[in-house]
């Protein structure tokens, strides 16, 4: 078992950290001021250097490459800042993975080469107000009709909503309770009946949009359906790889803080010398360091064994929940070393704790991850409503 990149993955890897750290670091702090996503200007950038759907099929457009490649690009673009490696996130391990697995060969060739080029941004829209864990107990409607599907409900924490073109809608497409009844639509914005409230004010994930969605009696035409009713199994499938699309996020930021903190360690002087002389900040620093290889081997495995297709629950669930407590910790140990400099704005390292935070609960909460974790272990569901 090798656990060293290969010379074509570390090669990307320098590549990918070149560009974040030389075009990146101006506009991340831009964003986080303004809260605004990043432009098409950028888009087309990220395009240009073939960072935006490198794990999709080749025969629908994408990139061919593996699942490791795009953890390797995200990786290296978080560890700039989350808004700035959303549009890699999105176009990798966000839905459309779902769709280039289960929709119709039409609409995986429609969108795919657009999300790949940058013109297309495609979000997931699964929670509603009273459907967040239990997401089976969404109440979102699509009637069937001669030409398609009316779809009626609300949506909530959609990351991406009103910015994103395209949306992954999961709804009830059948009479069936639970699961059985619920698939997925394609959703497009700028259709008759769909709107947006207001933006969010989040305590992090500033310049990643996210707004409650409205469906009322939206046409939505019979070729966008991507997963029929009963195929919420397969949704959640697909959503296993967002899980590690997530992970990255957290590994990145404690990266990210990791590397900041070192630096600021070795030339920070009290008592008349660097702090890291002193042994308890080397403690905190080896913890921190261990924490993220071990989170890092978590992502790599669960992404090398998937290959192609897609990571296993229990895999997955491992490396989101283990990320999202890790990066908590680390971001802040490294907040703490800093002192007062780290709780100033002036400095990044606040931003970093805020951020690291979120992904904790986006994506499915860390105690769900654990419960999905046990699940796997003794090899049957757990019904939480009995």
């Amino acid at each position: 078992m090798d656990f060293r990149l290969n010379s074509e993955q570390q090669q990307l890897r320098e590549t990918a950290r070149r560009f974040a750290q030389a075009e990146l670091p101006q506009l991340a702090r831009e964003l986080e001021e303004s809260a605004s996503p990043v432009p098409q200007s950028m888009l087309s950038r990220y395009a240009e250097m073939g960072f935006l759907g490198i794990n999709l099929p080749e025969a629908d457009g994408g990139h061919g490459m593996s699942h490791l490649d795009a953890v390797i690009v995200l990786e290296e673009l978080a560890k700039i800042s989350p808004t700035v490696a959303f549009p890699i996130f999105e176009s990798c391990f966000g839905p459309i993975l779902a769709i280039a697995h289960f929709a119709p060969a039409a609409l995986r060739k429609r969108l795919i080469p657009r999300v790949v080029a940058g013109e297309l941004i495609v979000a997931v829209s699964m929670s509603e107000p009273d459907a967040g864990s239990a997401a089976t107990d969404l109440k979102s409607r699509a009637i069937p009709t001669t030409n398609g599907w009316t779809l009626n409900g609300q949506k909530r924490w959609c990351s991406g909503a009103g910015h994103a073109q395209g949306y992954l809608v999961y709804c009830r497409l059948s009479e069936a309770a639970g699961a059985k009844g619920i698939g997925a639509l394609y959703v497009e914005k700028g259709m008759q009946g769909f709107s947006f409230g207001k933006q969010e004010a989040l305590m992090g994930f500033r310049g990643v949009p996210s707004c409650d969605m409205f469906f009322d009696d939206v046409q939505v035409p019979k070729e966008n359906l991507i997963v029929d009713a009963g195929g919420f199994k397969q949704l959640m499938e697909a959503f296993d790889l967002e899980r590690c699309g997530n992970s990255t996020m957290s590994l990145a930021i404690a990266q990210g803080a990791l590397d900041y903190v070192l630096e600021y360690v070795n030339n920070r002087k009290q008592f008349g010398k660097p702090i890291v002389d002193f042994q308890a900040v080397q403690l905190r620093l080896a913890e921190m360091a261990m924490k993220i290889e071990a989170s890092r081997l978590l992502i790599y495995q669960a992404v090398c064994n998937a290959s192609a297709g897609l990571p296993s629950v229990k895999e997955s669930s491992m490396a989101k929940c283990f990320a999202n407590e890790m990066v908590r910790d680390v971001a802040g140990s490294a907040l703490q070393l800093m002192g007062g400099y780290g709780y100033s704005k002036e400095y990044p390292m606040e931003q970093r704790l805020r951020d690291a935070w979120g992904w904790g609960i986006a994506g499915g909460a860390v105690d769900i991850q654990k419960t999905n974790i046990t699940a796997a272990l003794v090899g049957r569901r757990f019904d939480q409503r009995r």
